[in-house]
């Protein structure tokens, strides 16, 4: 590693392609696989990890955004990306431009998909969101039909796929799941004949591992395809590598007296005589400012205590009797020796969930790929 570099998040790119593979190979026979990959690929970088995901397998790419999608055709990548969300209208021409499908859950927006298809003299494909549940976005079930036949009465406009989202799939004993997937395949079954050929979707990271009675024609998965388990009970069904890992370094050591407090607010008091470390990396990073005398890191194989204030650009640590030389590896988030942190670790000391963690991690900090 260059030892220049004072904060990176390096990201072992193979992690993601054998996260990958090994959720595809669980899949029900014919069902395909999309990797979510919103977010900067949740702070991994977007073009690396859909590439990496569509080497384990992927066969699909899932975006929040018009500007993520077009990115990934900037970069080359020709697989079929879906839009999770229906595009402001402004950005439908877009949309369009860059061959993305777009959800669906209003007329004005189909309306306007279909007036570009034809002046673009093209067909436009569209995935139909339905709520079951989740009231976030989509049209009601008791709906689904007449938007179905709405969408047909458009030229331009190809229904290709309708899907739903699971809320709390990760709870594995919760029966709402159930009851989602129930509403869902219900609301397939009163399409009749309008339903065949759709691609039907609701699997997210826990279902996609857990559910495969919800697999359907194609899964989601998000969160898990950078090796973080969406609990600890879906992670104990499959193998997964976390992909990031979050270091800094050492950058000065001194000798503090016993009684002196430290960084802002003074709110950590040495107990004794010690060495005091400097790591330059603080909430501007990514390291949340709620970790202070909380949270810990690693050095040189060991847990140290992040002691004191977190700061914009740095912490410390608190090494009693042993000094911690300049230039020597901090991991925060990740492995060194027998010794791990992991995202989900720091989201509980944060009363958060690892999504937060890794998303988190700020665009000032340099990622380094590796396999």
């Amino acid at each position: 590693m260059n030892r220049a570099l004072c904060v990176w998040a390096e990201i072992d790119l193979g992690c993601i392609t054998r996260n990958v593979a090994r959720m595809k190979a669980r899949l029900a026979p014919g069902a395909a696989f999309l990797a979510v990959v919103k977010a900067n690929a949740y702070g991994h970088g977007e073009v690396e990890a859909a590439t990496a995901a569509l080497q384990g397998g992927a066969d699909w790419l899932g975006v929040a955004r018009v500007e993520e999608g077009a990115a990934l055709r900037a970069a080359g990548i020709g697989a079929p990306i879906l839009l999770l969300s229906q595009p402001p209208m402004k950005n439908l021409p877009a949309a369009v431009e860059y061959d993305l499908t777009p959800s669906v859950y209003s007329a004005d927006a189909v309306r306007e998909l279909s007036e570009i298809g034809r002046s673009a003299g093209k067909s436009v494909s569209v995935h139909l969101k339905v709520d079951t549940g989740m009231h976030r976005y989509g049209v009601g079930c008791d709906q689904a039909e007449s938007f179905v036949d709405f969408i047909s009465g458009l030229s331009r406009v190809d229904l290709t796929g309708i899907w739903s989202h699971l809320a709390v799939a990760e709870e594995l004993d919760n029966s709402f799941t159930s009851q989602q997937l129930k509403l869902f395949l219900e609301m397939i079954d009163s399409l009749g004949s309008r339903a065949d050929g759709l691609v039907r979707h609701i699997s997210n990271s826990a279902g996609t591992i857990a559910l495969p009675e919800a697999h359907l024609d194609l899964v989601r998965a998000g969160i898990a395809i950078y090796g973080i388990a969406p609990s600890d009970a879906v992670g104990r069904m499959v193998e997964l590598e976390p992909a990031m890992s979050f270091r800094s370094r050492i950058g000065m050591s001194k000798r503090v007296s016993e009684g002196e407090a430290m960084s802002y607010g003074l709110k950590y008091t040495m107990e004794r005589d010690g060495y005091v470390s400097t790591v330059p990396c603080g909430y501007a990073d990514g390291l949340r400012r709620n970790l202070s005398n909380v949270g810990e890191v690693l050095v040189k194989g060991r847990r140290w205590p992040i002691s004191g204030t977190i700061t914009m650009d740095h912490f410390l640590i608190d090494s009693g009797d042993e000094p911690l030389e300049e230039g020597e590896e901090v991991v925060i988030v990740g492995a060194q020796g027998d010794e791990e942190i992991t995202a989900q670790e720091m989201a509980d000391h944060l009363g958060t969930i690892p999504w937060e963690i890794v998303c988190g991690v700020s665009a000032r900090v340099r990622r380094i790929y590796k396999r």
